[in-house]
């Protein structure tokens, strides 16, 4: 009986090792994750451009909720997820912006849509400047039922550190429990 027994266990370990365990329904599309609750399909109505009433923020959603794309509230800079950006700084160097993984979860009951977008490595030089770190920003509201209004509370945890040419660092991290939170408004276009 014994055997039978350690059989069991190893073929269930290997399943959850495999399977993952307790993970919700969804879409591992490369760099980004795509949850519906209840198993269902991202909206096709919510794809197109958002774009914030503050700090520069845009997400391009495809059809199935996949970001396409978006501009980060930093530098205002495009980026794809998966790829690493390098833009030219007004000084002369070159700002390079490496996405982490990124998730869309998409509550239908509550018309909740949730994305947290991870920047890996942030590299700014500003100057005899630099700007450092990683990033997670995370916003969470309701889409109104009209489909074009996505109200947010966006929650940013940033480990950033700023240093100049022989000078000590300055660490600019936000706090790692609360962040720092807004609300802001995400309006759909038609861009």
């Amino acid at each position: 009986m014994k055997p039978a027994w350690a059989f069991a266990a190893i073929a269930w370990v290997t399943i959850l090792a495999a399977g993952g365990c307790g993970r919700p329904f969804g879409r591992h599309a490369g760099p980004i994750s795509v949850l519906v609750e209840g198993g269902g399909r991202f909206p096709a109505a919510l794809a197109g451009r958002w774009r914030s009433d503050q700090h520069g923020w845009e997400f391009v959603f495809e059809p199935d909720g996949r970001i396409s794309s978006a501009v980060i509230s930093l530098g205002r800079v495009s980026v794809t997820p998966g790829r690493t950006t390098t833009v030219p700084t007004q000084s002369g160097g070159q700002a390079v912006f490496t996405p982490g993984p990124w998730t869309v979860h998409y509550d239908p009951g509550a018309r909740m849509l949730t994305v947290k977008i991870a920047m890996e490595h942030v590299r700014v030089p500003m100057a005899a400047n630099v700007l450092e770190g990683s990033s997670t920003d995370v916003f969470a509201g309701p889409v109104l039922a009209s489909g074009d209004t996505w109200q947010v509370e966006w929650t940013t945890f940033t480990h950033y550190t700023a240093r100049a040419d022989g000078s000590t660092p300055v660490d600019l991290s936000t706090d790692s429990t609360y962040g720092e939170a807004r609300p802001l408004v995400f309006t759909k276009t038609n861009q």
